[in-house]
């Protein structure tokens, strides 16, 4: 029994028949083996759409990097920035501060509260953001989609302070699930924009 196991974990793993992300073309296509199923089992019905027919084609990956990356802030009531052409931007990830420049890998980042720095030459931007995600495409553009933002210098340091007592409160004396848990989301969004304010 032992000499089969040995067996099947050192045979070569089978090749994956899907393709990775880099492989995918950039033209939609239809799924044939799933159409020509279909209409064996079902010939009188046209088949249904697949998710591949509802997406658009990826953006061509440039042959070369740009000099700027283009940012794109929207929050649900408005839009910071649009198509803004910057040097880098700094994100707050769940996973850490991260640095997007121009050619950044493609990634989908979930964000915390945090700071938000968009900087353009000497000049850098900060917001402090509550939450969201960030969508960096492989043609050096960043979606930033936030839930609540606002320029750093426009929080008053002194209502963070008493909103950070409140909320402490507040969380040592809930008595329910759901208490602590506003209490503890409001004991974080404070701290984050406290530590921001004296970072």
């Amino acid at each position: 029994m032992l000499r089969q196991a040995s067996r099947v974990l050192l045979r070569p793993a089978p090749r994956m028949a899907r393709a990775f992300s880099t492989d995918v073309p950039a033209t939609t296509t239809v799924d044939s083996t799933f159409v020509e199923t279909w209409k064996k089992v079902i010939p009188n019905i046209e088949p249904p759409k697949t998710p591949s027919a509802f997406m658009t084609p990826r953006p061509a990956t440039p042959a070369s990097i740009p000099s700027k990356l283009t940012v794109n802030f929207v929050l649900p009531y408005a839009s910071e920035l649009a198509t803004k052409e910057v040097d880098m931007v700094i994100i707050p990830a769940t996973t850490g501060q991260m640095g997007v420049l121009p050619g950044h890998v493609p990634t989908i980042a979930e964000l915390k509260p945090g700071i938000l720095s968009v900087h353009e030459g000497n000049d850098t931007k900060k917001y402090f953001i509550s939450s969201g995600f960030a969508f960096i495409h492989a043609n050096s553009v960043a979606d930033v989609i936030a839930v609540e933002a606002v320029p750093i210098d426009q929080i008053d340091s002194n209502l963070v302070q008493k909103g950070l007592a409140e909320f402490t409160q507040k969380l040592s004396s809930a008595s329910t699930d759901l208490e602590k848990a506003e209490a503890q989301i409001g004991v974080d969004v404070h701290s984050a924009m406290n530590a921001a304010l004296s970072g």
